[in-house]
């Protein structure tokens, strides 16, 4: 098992992967906001955020569960 102080060191090495790999995207790779046909995008936020979602499945992966939905139900 992961202790607590393990999990906040990992969410905060992959939340700053991600700043600054979204800072790298939007200079690099600009996205349109709408399509050819004229649709546009949704921008919404979700309600976790990349480096929570990444944090999960890295912790995930380091534990001893058979699957995800016994992870999940057991630790989330």
């Amino acid at each position: 098992m992961i202790t607590k102080d393990k999990v906040t060191e990992i969410f905060c090495i992959i939340d700053e992967f991600d700043k600054n790999l979204n800072a790298e995207l939007a200079q690099n790779l600009p996205l349109p906001s709408h399509d050819g046909d004229g649709k546009r995008y949704r921008n919404r936020k979700g309600r976790l955020s990349e480096s929570e979602i990444m944090t999960i499945l890295v912790c995930y992966h380091f534990g001893t569960y058979r699957n995800f939905k016994e992870y999940y139900l057991c630790c989330i």
